[in-house]
């Protein structure tokens, strides 16, 4: 498929899709005219990407734990050092927190619209717990 196709199917910009292909987070192959060709799996990909760096994750790191997230994984990172783990040991610890924040937050929500659809009145909102607290 050609760039315009994965931007459409991922809801990516264009000019987004070439930059994750700079940072080497993609890859296409080019036509004879030039414009990019890309696999059907680079859809997967892409929002695997979008989805880390929502969760904060920075490319440098995106980029190294990529090969995780294939299928089948080949895993090797000759250059995982004692840092880089701490790192994503780290970054996993704070998704975790945003995860459960999240899941408070959407209980809330979910609560609420339970109690207004049966014509009750909502109990009062309860101030998220922020992150790390």
């Amino acid at each position: 498929m050609r760039i315009g196709e994965l931007s459409e199917r991922t809801n990516t910009s264009r000019r987004l899709l070439r930059y994750y292909e700079e940072q080497q987070l993609i890859v296409s192959a080019r036509m004879p005219n030039g414009y990019r060709e890309y696999d059907e799996r680079f859809v997967d990909r892409v929002l695997q990407i979008r989805g880390l760096l929502d969760a904060g994750l920075p490319v440098r790191i995106i980029k190294q734990i990529l090969p995780c997230l294939d299928k089948p994984r080949t895993i090797h990172f000759p250059d995982a050092t004692p840092e880089m783990l701490a790192t994503l040991r780290t970054e996993r610890d704070r998704m975790t927190e945003r995860i459960n924040c999240l899941i408070r937050n959407r209980d809330s929500v979910a609560e609420y619209l339970d109690a207004v659809s049966q014509g009750q009145r909502p109990a009062p909102v309860r101030e998220p717990v922020p992150s790390g607290a």
